[in-house]
């Protein structure tokens, strides 16, 4: 072979058909075996793909470790492929000039071909780094076949924390809880407001026999109320000595006071700093939103976020997310639905792995959770699910309930109807009404 463009060429096809240089080198057995092998790969691969879907995802999840050491592996071993086949196909017989431009070319290929091995390597291994520090390495242990412990649903606790640098403590000013459906994935997102008052603890526990009749304090500063919901956590930590000396209790006190409410069993919670999503939003890009009415934010009103469809940076989007400012909670509550939402549409793969590194930083210091490791290889096809059977939103505000005399039957019979959809079934997936101060951006 005498010609460069003949080499490169072959080079080339290798690069997407390893072995075929070799053959055509007339390195039979060597080609043949190589060709076999990456063809069996990729069968087995698509296979797998199509086959596991969702589930493949959630044990990829789990095994990121691996998959970092695989795929560096793969690079390396790939572009010493590509240069193997470049020298089979014997390049001395060129000329220097050709030897020198098909040698550069080759060295392109071959970084070309492990690139992307080296992408997925990289990406994986920052995954797992986040993924450790985020989630707890012990803790339930799924059991084969039956991940979920035989339950029908799991109900997670989502917090949005208000970790300002002024305040003492744990303030969760966004309460919600999705009950999802561990077959269908049929999901109902519960929405409790944070100033919901006297609100009633589990009987036999620490709190209840604290507070038999409600969680009731007296006024503190100024009149400010410290026995609303928001403030269980933060209570719960600052005073051990209603725990027998236990430290630590706000989580665990404050999962057992929402499922009280809603009369489910709280498997786990994430609590989410809201103050983290700016670092987020600006990781990606910024947020786009459609703001329907002008949102003023600040103490002294130095801030204005106007109406229309803008892309709003991280610090904007916060102060939509959080500004009472001629508003009040529930409207509070609304757009910080539409912005989390937002946040998940959103954040496009595309979007994700160009800035990857960047997002991965930014939720440092972001999100606390319970939830175990070894949970999440079962709980991201389940989130999938969830995705194609949509979400049910239920909100306990005002004219439904009242927050300073809630009606606690009347929560728990709406929470038990949202759930069997009111047949005693799964019930169908109602689409989610579009938030106030928010609405979807056209395409």
């Amino acid at each position: 072979m005498r010609k460069p463009g003949q080499v490169v060429g072959w080079v080339a096809l290798s690069v997407l058909f390893p072995g075929v240089a070799h053959l055509r080198a007339g390195w039979r057995r060597t080609g043949a075996s190589v060709l076999a092998i990456y063809l069996s790969g990729v069968a087995v691969v698509i296979t797998v793909a199509v086959v596991s879907g969702a589930d493949l995802a959630g044990r990829l999840i789990g095994r990121l470790g691996l998959v970092a050491v695989m795929s560096g592996t793969l690079g390396v071993a790939w572009f010493v492929l590509v240069v193997h086949s470049y020298v089979v196909l014997r390049p001395g017989r060129l000329s220097v000039r050709a030897q020198v431009v098909s040698g550069a070319l080759t060295g392109v290929l071959a970084v070309g071909a492990a690139l992307p091995f080296g992408l997925t390597a990289h990406y994986a291994a920052v995954s797992q780094r986040t993924i450790d520090g985020l989630f707890k390495s012990s803790g339930e242990v799924p059991a084969p076949g039956a991940p979920f412990g035989g339950r029908e649903r799991v109900n997670i606790l989502l917090l949005g924390g208000d970790l300002a640098g002024n305040r003492v403590g744990v303030r969760t000013d966004s309460i919600n809880v999705a009950s999802v459906d561990v077959h269908t994935g049929h999901t109902v997102m519960f929405g409790l407001p944070r100033n919901l008052e006297g609100v009633r603890f589990p009987q036999g526990s620490p709190m209840y026999n604290h507070f038999p009749f409600g969680f009731r304090l007296p006024s503190g500063p100024e009149g400010a109320r410290e026995d609303l919901l928001f403030s269980v956590w933060e209570y719960a930590d600052q005073h051990p000595e209603v725990f027998g000396g236990r430290t630590g209790m706000g989580p665990q006190t404050l999962k057992e006071t929402v499922g009280e409410i809603l009369g489910l069993r709280i498997d786990w919670y994430t609590l989410v700093n809201i103050g983290g999503f700016a670092k987020i939003i600006d990781a990606i890009g910024g947020l786009e939103l459609t703001v329907d009415q002008n949102v003023v934010y600040g103490r002294r009103q130095e801030g204005l976020i106007p109406a229309g469809t803008r892309r709003l940076t991280g610090e904007q989007a916060l102060w939509f997310a959080r500004s009472r400012t001629f508003s009040d909670d529930y409207a509070r509550m609304r757009r910080q639905k539409c912005v989390f939402a937002a946040l998940l549409d959103q954040a496009e793969p595309a979007t994700v792995l160009t800035r990857f590194t960047e997002i991965a930083t930014a939720t440092e210091g972001l999100l606390e959770t319970d939830i175990p490791n070894p949970m999440l290889e079962h709980l991201v096809p389940l989130a999938a699910k969830a995705k194609k059977s949509g979400v049910t939103s239920i909100q306990f505000v005002p004219p439904m309930i009242s927050t300073a005399t809630p009606d606690w039957g009347l929560i728990r019979t709406t929470a038990a109807r949202a759930i069997t959809g009111g047949t005693g079934g799964h019930g169908p997936a109602r689409p989610p009404k579009i938030a106030e101060g928010c609405a979807p951006v056209e395409p």
